[in-house]
Order: C-alpha cells, then sequence, then structure tokens
C-alpha cells in the first residue's frame, strides 16, 4: 500500500481490547473456544495464572507515536480509554496499534492491527474495531481472535488556521495542550554570551526610533544574587564554586571579585534561604569518560557547601518507577538534570519595601570554561580572564601550562521577569519537593507582606511589554506533583507514555513556532539530530534509531510547502564544527553521523521540490548550516606557556596554526523576528522527548513588534542583528531581509570565505568574521558529502561526515 503525508495533528483514543491471548499463560496459543475453558480451570485452580500486564503503542508505519499505561486487572479484555494529541509529519501507509506484554526485562507482542491511513484523510472521526494480527509481513489473523476497539481524526495542516500566517496580535493564545499557560505582561532580557564588552555593537535601529542594547549576563546574576533578601534557588547540570562572575576590568563592581561559592555562602549567613539542585553524574558509562565530556564537579560542589548555610543537593536522574530494569538502569545512568535556572527575589524598580521574584533561563551553567564575550579569545585572554578558567577538554592533556587555545564558548541566556518568573519557581519547587529531600523551601504566603504575587510588570499598552510561555521535558520522576491518570494529565497539559506521565512541551513549542512560520528560522544549536524514521537505510534501520522528534522534518517540511507555492524562505542553522570531547572519538563521531543523516534526509526534500517545481535553485538558497570558528595572528606580549605541547598531538597543530572552533552551545530558534525560544533543550532526542534529559525553555514574543503588515523591529530583531553581528564581524542591510535569496547568498559566502581562512594556510591576521560554512557538500539530489580536501576537521583525525557506531547504543548519542 502507498504511503501519504500525514503533516498536522491526530487525535486518538485507545479505547479497549476484546478475546486477547495473555502470552504468560500455557494455555495463550490454544483455539478461542478450547481456550476460554482451560483459563477458567486455571483462575479455579491458581494454576498457570500469570501475571498479564498490558499495554498498546501507536505508530505510525514503524514511526511510534503513542504508548498507553500498562493494566493488570483483566488481560482479556483490557480498558483503556487513553486519549493522545500526536503531531504528525509523517509518511506512512497505517496508523499501527499494537498490544505488547510486559515483563521485567522486555515485551512480547500480544497482537498487531492496522488503520489504512487513506481512512483519515476526509477528516470526519474513525469509530472502528480492528482485528488483531500476527507480528508478521502477512498480517495473518490470530488464531485466538481477538480485537482493539479506536477512534481517530486527522487534522492536516492545511486546515491550520495559524499555518504559515505567525503570531499576527497579542491575542495569540500560546501553545496549546502545555502545562504552564502563556503569561501577560512579562518583562524578557536576552543575553548573548555571558559578557558584553561596553562599545561591542554598533548602532541597531529600532521601532520607535530605539536603538538596541545588549546585556551582560553574568553582571545580571551576580547583581541578582547579591540583592537578594530571601531566596536564591539553582538548578544546574554543572555549577562550579571556583568561578567569579565578574571579569571585565573596565566595568569593576563591590565585591566583584568573590567567588560564586564565597557569593552564595555569604548570602545564606545573611538568612537568605539558598538551595541548589546539582546533577548527581552517577555515569558508569566509561567509554563517555574516556572520550572526554568534561567533569561537573558535582562532589567537589556538595563537599564545599557541607557545614554551610547552602543547601546542596546532588540530584540523579531517577527514573519514576514504571520502567523496566533495563529502562531504569538507563534514565539513571545516561541522562541528566540539565535545566539551568537562577531564581532570587528582587526589589521593585521603585524600590520600596516590597519584592518581586526574578528568573533567569538558558543555556549558560555557573560553571568553569563558560565565561566568554564576542570576541572569542583562543590566546589573548590566557593571562587574563581565562588564565584560572582554562577549558580545553578536545585535546586529551591540554593545560594552561602548556597554553592555548582554549575553547571558546558561545551561549545565550535570558531573564524572565512577571507572572512567567513565578512559573520557573514553581518548576524549582515541583523538581525540590521530588529530589531535594528536607522540606526547605520558603512559604511565600507567609512573606506575602514583601513579596508581591505574580502580577504584570508592564502595562498592555507598553510598547516593551512581553508575552512570554514556559515550557519544559521533564516527567513524574523528576517533578513532583504530577497528576497520575492519563486523562488527569490530559487536562494538565502532559502526556502520558511508559507508565510515566511526561512534560514534552519544548518539542510542541518548536512544532507550533516552525509551522506558525512566514518568511525565515534561525537557529542555533548545540546539537542537531532527529526525525530519524525518516533516515536513508544506510546501514541502519531508522525504526531501530528512536531520534523520533520531529524538529527537522518540520524545518524541511515548512520550506518544502514554501517552495511548491512558489515563496521565498530561508532557515539558517549554526551548529559547533563538532560535539565537545575528543573528536575522533566513537561518541562523537557517533553524533556527527546523526546528524550527517538529519542534514541529508532535510536536502533531499528539498531537492526534490526544487525539482518538481522546475526552478533552477541550490538547495542551501532555502536551508543552510554554519560553525564557529576563530584565527588570531600572534600578538607580541601574550601569554607565554611554560610547558610544550605533546609533539605531532592535534593540541600542537591547533596551537601552532592559531585556530579552533567556538563552541556552540546555544539553544535558541528566532522566527521571523517575531518570536523567540530560548532554553536549556538540545534539538536531539535527549532533550526533546521528555523522558530523558530535564529540560526548560521560554518562548516569547512582543506584542507591539510582529511581522504583520511589515518586518519586525523589536527586540528579538535587534538580538538577532547583534548576534549576526558577533559572527560575521559585520553589519549590512540585506541582513534586515533574511529570508530572500540575496541574503542567504551573500551571508553563505562570507562563510565560505571565513572556512578558506580558517582552513588554510596562516594566518597573517585575524579572522574577519567567526561565521563559517559548515565544511560539507550538498549534490544536486540532497546527498550530503564530504568537500575536496575536507575529510577530516583542521588539525585532527575526526571524519567531518562521523562514523557509525558499532558498541555504542543509539540512545546515547542521539
Amino acid at each position: 500500500m502507498a504511503k501519504l503525508l500525514l503533516h498536522g495533528s491526530l487525535h486518538v483514543t485507545i479505547l479497549e481490547a476484546e478475546e486477547l491471548s495473555n502470552p504468560s499463560r500455557p494455555s495463550s496459543q490454544a483455539p478461542g473456544f478450547l481456550r476460554k475453558l482451560v483459563e477458567g480451570i486455571e483462575d479455579t485452580v491458581g494454576v498457570g495464572k500469570g501475571s498479564g500486564k498490558l499495554y498498546a503503542t501507536i505508530g505510525l508505519d514503524k514511526a511510534r507515536v503513542g504508548r498507553t499505561r500498562t493494566l493488570t486487572d483483566d488481560t482479556a479484555a483490557p480498558r483503556w480509554y487513553e486519549s493522545f494529541h500526536v503531531y504528525c509529519a509523517h509518511h506512512a501507509a497505517d496508523v499501527v496499534f499494537t498490544i505488547r506484554a510486559k515483563s521485567t526485562i522486555g515485551a512480547s507482542t500480544v497482537g498487531v492491527a492496522y488503520l489504512p491511513v487513506r481512512d483519515l484523510f476526509d477528516g470526519k472521526e474513525v469509530d472502528r474495531w480492528l482485528p488483531l494480527c500476527d507480528d508478521d509481513r502477512d498480517r495473518t489473523p490470530l488464531a485466538a481472535g481477538g480485537k482493539v476497539h479506536v477512534k481517530l481524526q486527522y487534522f492536516d495542516i492545511s486546515k491550520d488556521h495559524s499555518w504559515g500566517r505567525g503570531v499576527r496580535s497579542g491575542k495569540y493564545p500560546g501553545v496549546p495542550y502545555t502545562f504552564f499557560s502563556q503569561r501577560h505582561g512579562c518583562r524578557v532580557t536576552l543575553y548573548q554570551d555571558a559578557h558584553v564588552p561596553d562599545g561591542f555593537v554598533p548602532r541597531i535601529p529600532l521601532d520607535g526610533g530605539r536603538s538596541y542594547e545588549p546585556h551582560r549576563c553574568w553582571e545580571d546574576i551576580f547583581d541578582a544574587i547579591s540583592g537578594a533578601k530571601h531566596l536564591i534557588y539553582i538548578t544546574g547540570w554543572s555549577v562550579y564554586t571556583e568561578i567569579r562572575l565578574i571579569r571585565d576590568a573596565a566595568r569593576p563592581k563591590p565585591g566583584g571579585d568573590v567567588t560564586l561559592g564565597e557569593l552564595l555562602k555569604k548570602k545564606a549567613a545573611e538568612g537568605v534561604r539558598v538551595l541548589m539542585l546539582v546533577w548527581d553524574d552517577r555515569t558508569s558509562v566509561g567509554v563517555l569518560k574516556k572520550d572526554g565530556l568534561m567533569a561537573t564537579h558535582d562532589e567537589e560542589t556538595m563537599n564545599y557547601f557541607q557545614g554551610t548555610d547552602v543547601h546542596c543537593v546532588l540530584c540523579p536522574r531517577d527514573p519514576d518507577d514504571s520502567g523496566s530494569i533495563v529502562q531504569d538502569l538507563q534514565i539513571s545512568t545516561m541522562f541528566t538534570h540539565h535545566q539551568k535556572i537562577v531564581v532570587v527575589d528582587h526589589d521593585m524598580p521603585a524600590k520600596g519595601r516590597r519584592r518581586r521574584i526574578l528568573s533567569f533561563v538558558g543555556g549558560l551553567d555557573l560553571c568553569d570554561g563558560r565565561y566568554d564575550t564576542p570576541f572569542h579569545s583562543l590566546f589573548r585572554t590566557l593571562d587574563k580572564a581565562h588564565h584560572d578558567d582554562f577549558h580545553q577538554p578536545n585535546f586529551a592533556t591540554a593545560a594552561i601550562a602548556k597554553g592555548g587555545p582554549r575553547e571558546p564558548w558561545h551561549d545565550i541566556h535570558c531573564r524572565l521577569e512577571g507572572p512567567v518568573a513565578w512559573d520557573v519557581l514553581y518548576n524549582f519547587e515541583q523538581r525540590w519537593r521530588k529530589q531535594g529531600g528536607k522540606d526547605l523551601l520558603l512559604q511565600l504566603r507567609d512573606l506575602a507582606d514583601e513579596i508581591i504575587p505574580p502580577s504584570p510588570v508592564t502595562f498592555p499598552e507598553d510598547t516593551e511589554t512581553w508575552n512570554v510561555q514556559l515550557f519544559r521535558s521533564i516527567d513524574g520522576g523528576a517533578a513532583f506533583g504530577f497528576p497520575d491518570t492519563p486523562d488527569d494529565a490530559t487536562r494538565a497539559g502532559l502526556v502520558s507514555g511508559k507508565d510515566q506521565i511526561i512534560d514534552r512541551s519544548i518539542q510542541d513549542a518548536y512544532i507550533h513556532a516552525i509551522r506558525r512560520a512566514k518568511s525565515f528560522i534561525y537557529i542555533e544549536n548545540q546539537y542537531f539530530l532527529g526525525s530519524s524514521y525518516c533516515w536513508k537505510p544506510d546501514g541502519i534501520k531508522p525504526e531501530d534509531i528512536g531520534a523520533s522528534h520531529l524538529i527537522p522534518k518540520e524545518l524541511s517540511m515548512k520550506v518544502v510547502s514554501k517552495i511548491e507555492a512558489g515563496e521565498r524562505f530561508t532557515v539558517y542553522v549554526v551548529v559547533p564544527m563538532w560535539p565537545e570531547g575528543i573528536p575522533a572519538s566513537g561518541s562523537v563521531q557517533a553524533i556527527l553521523d546523526w546528524q550527517r543523516r538529519t542534514m541529508e534526509m532535510m536536502y533531499t526534500d528539498i531537492s526534490h521540490a526544487i525539482q518538481a517545481k522546475g526552478i533552477n535553485a541550490n538547495p542551501k538558497d532555502y536551508l543552510t548550516f554554519f560553525c564557529l570558528g576563530n584565527r588570531e595572528a600572534k600578538k607580541p606580549g601574550e601569554y607565554q606557556p611554560t610547558e610544550e605541547a605533546e609533539p605531532d598531538s592535534d593540541y600542537l597543530k591547533a596551537q601552532q596554526n592559531r585556530r579552533f572552533m567556538i563552541y556552540v552551545h546555544t539553544k535558541m530558534m528566532i522566527v521571523d523576528d517575531e518570536y523567540i525560544i530560548v532554553g536549556s533543550a538540545n534539538i536531539n532526542q535527549r532533550s526533546m522527548d521528555g523522558a530523558r534529559d530535564s529540560e526548560i525553555a521560554m518562548g516569547a514574543y512582543q506584542p507591539h513588534h510582529l511581522a504583520a503588515s511589515r518586518p519586525a523591529r523589536g527586540q528579538i530583531h535587534g538580538f538577532r542583528m547583534s548576534l549576526w553581528y558577533e559572527h560575521l564581524g559585520a553589519m549590512d542591510e540585506v541582513f534586515t531581509r533574511p529570508e530572500t535569496v540575496e541574503c542567504v547568498r551573500k551571508v553563505n559566502a562570507m562563510a565560505d570565505r571565513c572556512w578558506d581562512l580558517y582552513a588554510g594556510d596562516g594566518p597573517d591576521r585575524d579572522l574577519p568574521g567567526h561565521l563559517l560554512t559548515y565544511p560539507v557538500g550538498v549534490a544536486s539530489d540532497g546527498s550530503v558529502t564530504q568537500l575536496p580536501g575536507a575529510e577530516f576537521f583542521p588539525d585532527t583525525e575526526a571524519r567531518v561526515l562521523g562514523a557509525k557506531s558499532d558498541y555504542l547504543p543509539p540512545i546515547l548519542t542521539t
């Protein structure tokens, strides 16, 4: 049967099943009439009865998109009555319902039912009993009978009134089916990198005669922590007590020379409640440690605060109690707590007695290696800001004594004020109640005379007001108070799966933002892989990879729809040259292989659309990938290392060639200069799944600065232009029109030139910009190939296209 495109949403209810055979009972293979007689005898005498645990899954062909809870009461006629809202961007012939029997070490298939996709295309509800078949190609009906009752209704993307129309107005309600509602009357401050020196950004004009003003993340976090009177709540993948937040000699602050640990101890001694949830790295997967993932200092941080008034809890990524032994082991050893938040009480603008809640969310952990500026120096700060903070985990023997290059760090963060700041606080409270141990949370209702309740910080007519919504990837194993039943979970904006309740709203937010997009999307992310159900079966079975989130496929489908309509659309994606770690190692090469497959899937979609439309165009006119790098000419007065790097090492080559990648750690997407997502979530399955790494993000827009009748020229536009100035080293009027072919070709040409300068001989001078074309070729059919002479990243033996791992399971690297 031909595969058809399902692009939109699918509402599915699995009601019940009848006449099932319990595979754990000896009578399970008997004919139906005889089986019922034997099972009656078994039940009476208690022999062979077994303990059936049944669940059902939903698939679009081989891509699983939903799963019910496990039932243990009536295994012959289970009644689930569970509903699912499924976002789909899949080519499929059937919707597949599989009923499985669960055991402590896995599960076995009871039966499979099929509903042809073509039966859904009229948009009407389908209510049907489907016969169960054997799990084979012939779809042989079960000898013992069996059937499942389902309801489905498909809503095609063409019927979505928000498709391709942007935010449109301040009445836009936000992303539906989520735990946190959209909040009005907020204020958002956007940060590029941990610090921006004075005078870095040229004038960027905004609406109303304003100019964009950059902000300084770690300075603002220092001020927020220093000014707190009642509470400081912090979560992090890593928190390191020895870092200093203030390092710019041109912008000193009173008390700015203290370490983060000293500052937190000082505030706790003053009576401020300081609570910290730091990920407890329990990983026993030794190969990853060997590959150079950086130490998180979790034990050091906990020991530092022992015996002080700071309450620091090491917080493992515990599974909930629903999984098999294997699943629980995977979660606790492979996945992390990845949220990076700071929540404090803060004074009011009028500086009175009353205070409010202020929150920070984004990609920056408060740990070593994160402090950087848009200059991203490799060698010139080694005797200043980075002498005691030398971070270079990509070479096994790198050390400050041996000199640079350090690994520069590019990141994005934000500050939230208004009602949404309280949502970040509530997220912390849920996590603390689940894993914090002692009940040390402040009861803010007891401080109602001092801390105002959630309320707007701007008036609706204020042209600088923001509407903001908080999103998460988290499950009941990490957050207290999630509902117990699927129905209650649905009402709370959560989803059920594998007997756990999951908040997967970050993925939903990306999908909605992409579907609303009108003209362009700009992404910066540490990882870019997913939609593996669409990958080519080149040495793999795509259904076995499990990187099933929709984001890459949604992006390529958006571009395809615009090509078909004869309209312009451009997607810009900035990723690191390679994931942090030893670049030739198995884990890094496996991730690069997944990334290459993701790129190829997207370019294949776009190339086919170009050919079908019969236009003369390059796929990179619509979708283009970049990385960041720096190369510095040697200057007198630089830091002089006291030791030498090992002969013939990659470290020595990079040192001699005075170049290295700038590590892109950002997790951000800008849509049409009117909507932005910033958070901790990467574009991979770990971050988007909901039941793997815990994450947090916000989506926001300014209702007075939307791309409705003319281009948006608010803070989001100014922020993107500032980022492009940082990366390209120049400003150009064409950058204000990023959807145009003129803009994308200019940016591609500038990035091509910088790559040639980065990869070639030299340097006799600094790079003119940091944006480098990602060093792959794109063939006319969408195939992703290596560039001539660029099989390996410069100064390494690491393949640009990566390599499939024969020993690392995909769940680790996706």
